[in-house]
């Protein structure tokens, strides 16, 4: 059995009151959520507090209880967990500001997902903040963006998610790229 089908077999096995579906399924959970974190840490620099295993274990609590979040299949799982990432990442950043005021945004490049949370937590908790205003206005544009960038997800992962083409999150990735740019753009100039 594949990791992809894997999850949503066993899924479905655990909400359909399968209880060691559960035992079975977290190795394949705890897999995905370890590369995902390894490709948002990859371009850290040397030094930073916030390791793979922590932002796993972090994101992992906040999945822990798969029941109660009714996650269905495996591309819903894949979107939780994009946003589990997300949460993590942007306490950490919020956290690690508080401890350290100062410092000036400078603009992120969403392509290349390199994002340094202790050196760029202000730019981390912007990003956030234009992400949320951008669900205001579009929730699957800021879904794409959570998917792609936080995720870690491919446009076909990402369109499996959302239940969308490829197409469309092509489409949608490159307007949530240019309104949060020129948003960041907006709160850097406004600094």
């Amino acid at each position: 059995m594949s990791a992809q089908a894997g999850i949503t077999e066993l899924l479905l096995a655990y909400h359909g009151g399968e209880q060691e579906a559960y035992d079975r399924l977290f190795p394949l959970v705890y897999e995905h959520l370890r590369a995902v974190a390894h490709a948002q840490l990859r371009r850290e620099r040397g030094g930073h507090t916030l390791s793979t295993t922590a932002l796993v274990h972090e994101a992992y609590l906040k999945l822990a209880d798969v029941a109660r979040l009714d996650v269905r299949d495996r591309a819903h799982f894949l979107g939780v967990a994009a946003r589990a990432m997300r949460q993590v990442l942007v306490s950490y950043a919020r956290r690690h500001r508080a401890e350290k005021r100062g410092g000036g945004l400078e603009p992120v490049d969403l392509d290349a997902a390199e994002l340094a949370v202790e050196e760029r937590a202000e730019v981390l908790i912007a990003l956030d903040d234009a992400l949320t205003r951008l669900a205001a206005m579009s929730p699957r544009l800021a879904q794409v963006v959570e998917c792609r960038f936080f995720g870690g997800l491919t446009e076909e992962e990402t369109a499996q998610v959302l239940g969308v083409a490829e197409r469309t999150v092509r489409r949608d990735w490159v307007k949530a790229r240019g309104w949060l740019h020129a948003e960041l753009a907006g709160t850097v100039a406004a600094d």
